[in-house]
């Protein structure tokens, strides 16, 4: 945003520094200057601003001069908002909120016989005209620049209605169905049950705290005018701006917090200016509060706080005196706060003088004592703050499942991974595909966008994300691993865990003549998974699927190319090729693998200890199995039936060859097994070898298979 300095030496005066310094001081203090430009002629400096979203009350004039005012220590300028005698009224113009829980303070003042013009008009020479002029503001109608000079001057939106075309009152509502609401760019709008209006007995005005209605609006035969200044919740602008993909100063205020109590000045300033060209004041300003609003912003409780709090937490300063009682009192007072209670023990101690600071109605982003420490410190100067580290007494202690996570990040980082970040931040569409409880997503209460609505519930999609920005970057070879916390619940009650998504797509480099380059795979993928719960103490590892129509695969994987991970009988994770669909959505042409398994259920487990064995010094034996087994028994099965010998001179064992033919019979298959034979201590007999081969034989014949004649 731009801020013009000669706006704010207008309420600073004897400003001690130049514009350099002040946008150095003020940038220091978190208000950050990002561009300085010279206007000459004795006009001052145009400051481009960079103010951070809880900082509305800092996005205008007044705002930035209460911050270099404290910094300072200087008097703040009052904003000028007298009137002239208001001339009695019949009637107090009737205003109603019925929205109560959106609609806080609602202002109206009516003027008669006001006359509409350009701004050239009225203030020739004087500020309005001036400031407006160096901001390159556009001059439409008095009514209009006197709307956008008091939120320029204070922050606060304001709206002039056309007080002839208003019929009975003012309602605060929500939009009834099939209400329709042409606005002030020209559009007809379909109005929602849920949108926040401003409306008259018969009729909605406007979108309350978005947009004005065109019905209502000044124009050059307008002699009456409503002013109005009001305040509006902020989630229930932004749904309705949202809603109708309108975006305007007033909206953007309003969606983060503007001050409850600024409305009756921000009339002022309008009125006043309006008032400049002639015309008078009818009745006195009508302002209806809902209380409970009020408590939670105007209102609110009393924060506690300690000098002695403030000290310790601060620590030590350059300057000998340090933080005393004095000056966090100026500061909070500079800034708004007032304090009251304030009580020195009998030792009469520096640092035993404790506040009720009650917050000012501007900044809702104060609420606890570390909050109001903080602003001590930022006006005070981080600068002025001694280079000291805090004592600390006690030994570091790693969190009970360190040990478990570096040992999947060290397993996947040997496998070849990346390791990557994300958001913690997902769409609710993206929330839906993925959660593995459906029902357990936790929304944002005001996102920041749709494709940040909820808290994730799985890692898939930033994994998702961030492959599909590499492929979109012309990064081919992609993978990539994120250890992460996922989240599920309610908006009341929010569960963390932890979990790792990995993600692959591109193909393995040659390795010799025997394993030429090729793409990834599923079974390279299940090999990563395989050797990440080798780490862990298991009893059973497997990895299976389910009928395309159950409907348990996740919808986000391939149904034929897919797998669920169990460990000891519970479901540890999937993993398998991205569905096709998914991969379309995404603008996707390579198959992508990715899973997620959930490492909460891991970490249950005890790492697997790694044992050094010495290598055996006697030759060792392979033998070769050829195995006829059913279609339906798996390389798992037999892997198991062996793991479950438990011979200590059968050290490996693995499938070499798999072939399928119709000569095999219906159903059947075949599958060359090697197995290797090695003692540790001697050469191994022939007839020890005979045994060992009979064990293995029977071992697969209980599983399902038989020796190939």
């Amino acid at each position: 945003m731009k801020i013009l300095t000669k706006w704010l030496r207008a309420y600073l005066h004897g400003l001690p520094v130049d514009d350099a310094r002040l946008a150095e001081d003020l940038t220091l203090r978190g208000i950050a200057v990002e561009g300085i430009y010279d206007l000459g002629d004795g006009n001052g400096s145009l400051f481009e601003m960079d103010i951070t979203t809880n900082r509305v009350d800092a996005m205008n004039h007044y705002g930035v001069a209460r911050e270099a005012a404290a910094i300072y220590s200087l008097a703040l300028g009052v904003l000028d908002s007298s009137l002239p005698e208001a001339r009695p009224a019949a009637a107090a113009f009737p205003v109603r909120i019925e929205a109560e829980n959106e609609c806080g303070r609602f202002t109206a003042r009516i003027l008669r016989a006001i006359s509409i013009g350009d701004s050239r008009d009225w203030f020739v020479g004087g500020e309005v005209a001036t400031y407006f002029g160096l901001l390159e503001q556009k001059s439409i109608s008095n009514a209009v620049d006197a709307s956008n000079f008091a939120w320029l001057a204070m922050g606060q939106p304001t709206h002039t209605f056309d007080l002839d075309k208003i019929e009975g009152g003012i309602v605060v509502r929500r939009a009834r169905k099939g209400e329709r609401l042409k606005t002030l760019d020209g559009v007809e709008r379909m109005l929602d049950p849920e949108d926040l209006v401003v409306a008259d007995h018969a009729k909605p005005l406007g979108l309350a705290g978005v947009m004005g209605g065109w019905d209502t609006m000044i124009t050059a035969s307008t002699t009456n005018v409503l002013v109005e200044a009001a305040w509006f919740d902020p989630i229930a602008v932004r749904r309705t701006a949202k809603r109708h993909s309108l975006h305007t100063d007033a909206s953007h205020r309003f969606e983060r917090g503007a001050d409850f109590n600024a409305g009756p000045i921000a009339s002022g300033l309008v009125s006043r200016i309006l008032l400049a060209n002639g015309g008078w004041l009818e009745g006195d300003l009508v302002d209806v509060q809902v209380a409970a609003l009020a408590a939670r912003t105007a209102n609110r409780t009393p924060v506690a706080l300690a000098l002695s709090e403030v000290r310790r937490i601060l620590g030590t300063t350059v300057d000998e005196e340090g933080i005393s009682g004095a000056t966090v009192a100026e500061v909070l007072k500079a800034l708004g706060c007032e304090l009251a209670g304030q009580q020195v023990s009998g030792s009469a101690r520096r640092d035993d003088a404790r506040w009720q600071v009650t917050l000012p109605s501007w900044r809702l982003d104060l609420e606890r004592e570390i909050d109001l420490i903080e602003e001590v410190a930022r006006v005070y100067g981080y600068n002025r703050f001694a280079n000291t580290l805090p004592a600390f007494g006690e030994g570091l202690q790693a969190l009970p499942w360190a040990e478990h996570e570096a040992a999947v990040r060290r397993t996947f980082l040997a496998a070849g991974f990346h390791e990557a970040i994300a958001s913690t931040f997902c769409s609710a569409a993206e929330a839906v595909l993925t959660a593995p409880q459906p029902g357990l997503v936790v929304p944002l209460g005001n996102p920041l966008s749709e494709e940040a609505g909820v808290l994730r519930p799985s890692l898939v999609p930033g994994m998702l994300g961030m492959i599909a920005g590499n492929l979109h970057r012309d990064v081919s070879e992609v993978r990539l691993f994120e250890v992460g916390t996922v989240f599920s619940g309610s908006s009341e009650k929010v569960d963390e865990r932890p979990a790792v998504a990995f993600g692959a797509v591109g193909s393995l480099p040659e390795q010799g003549p025997l394993h030429p380059a090729r793409a990834i795979d599923f079974h390279d993928v299940k090999g990563a998974v395989e050797q990440v719960l080798a780490r862990f103490q298991t009893r059973a590892v497997y990895f299976d699927r389910f009928p395309a129509d159950a409907g348990l695969t996740p919808d986000w994987l391939h149904p034929y190319r897919s797998a669920r991970v169990a460990v000891d009988g519970e479901t540890v994770g999937w993993c398998g090729q991205l569905h096709p669909r998914e991969a379309a959505a995404r603008k996707l042409r390579e198959p992508v693998l990715v899973g997620e398994l959930y490492l909460d259920r891991l970490y249950k487990l005890n790492l697997r200890k790694t044992i050094a064995r010495e290598i055996s010094r006697f030759q060792p034996v392979r033998r070769d199995f050829s195995l006829v087994l059913d279609a339906s028994v798996g390389w798992e099965k037999i892997n198991q039936a062996l793991a479950g010998l438990q011979i200590p001179e059968l050290v490996d064992w693995r499938v070499r060859e798999v072939f399928r033919d119709a000569r095999l019979g219906h159903g059947e298959y075949s599958l060359l097994m090697g197995t290797t034979f090695q003692a540790p201590d001697r050469t191994l007999r022939e007839e020890e070898l005979q045994g060992f081969q009979a064990q293995v034989v029977g071992a697969v014949g209980k599983a399902g298979a038989k020796l190939r004649s």
